[in-house]
């Protein structure tokens, strides 16, 4: 049978610029700003079909998705994502990006701003400044670890506070680690930067999903 998609023409003001955190089963796979908006979308297990927010009368009219930001990071970086496609919800069950993909007990989850997703990725439109998190095995996850700051520029041999937090609740988070060092009750890690450089930090906890990167200028 011949599947017909429709094209959009491109317009500007439907982009948008947000920032997207891909969160495998090991590793970081994607993590910053990201400019997308909606296209149309294709999967080996799913086909092609357009993505931009209207799909089952979700929103009034077209925008930039979850999905379509998780595609525009998918061709900068030349990874690969998979997912089927439902057409009772018109939207797509993403099963794998890059190398991490679901089991019978793990699978992805969308948070937008720390918070579940109630439609899926190319029903839920975002505008630009939103976080968007793609998580691996959300489901298991106590929490969604938050460290702010997340950027700063401090001086050589100085120490500087950073807070933990569940990014979903705002509950300080306990016994993150991040450079090394565990956060208190109060989900507070004192970090001292010895050396001269850009780094990047992630907070952890075994039972948690990774933070989102602390990036530390030291002048």
């Amino acid at each position: 049978m011949l599947e017909v998609v429709t094209q959009i023409i491109h317009d500007a003001t439907m982009e948008s610029l947000v920032n997207l955190q891909i969160e495998g089963s090991g590793d970081t796979i994607y993590e910053g700003p990201i400019l997308s908006g909606p296209r149309n979308i294709t999967t080996s297990s799913g086909g092609t079909h357009l993505c931009d927010g209207i799909e089952n009368s979700a929103n009034p009219t077209a925008g930039n998705t979850c999905t379509a930001a998780l595609d525009a990071a998918s061709k900068l970086l030349k990874f690969p994502y998979d997912g089927t496609y439902i057409d009772s919800f018109g939207d797509y069950f993403i099963t794998s990006i890059a190398s991490s993909t679901q089991t019978a007990t793990q699978f992805w989850g969308l948070l937008l701003n720390y918070q579940f997703t109630p439609v899926g990725g190319c029903q839920q439109e975002v505008k630009s400044g939103d976080h968007v998190l793609w998580a691996f095995d959300a489901f298991n996850k106590a929490h969604f670890l938050k460290v702010t700051p997340n950027v700063m520029t401090v001086g050589k041999g100085t120490s500087h506070t950073v807070t933990i937090t569940d990014g979903t609740t705002g509950l300080a988070i306990p016994d993150a680690v991040i450079g090394g060092v565990t956060s208190d009750s109060n989900g507070k890690a004192i970090l001292t930067f010895s050396k001269t450089g850009t780094f990047f930090y992630k907070a952890t906890r075994s039972d948690s999903l990774r933070s989102n990167a602390l990036v530390v200028a030291v002048t």
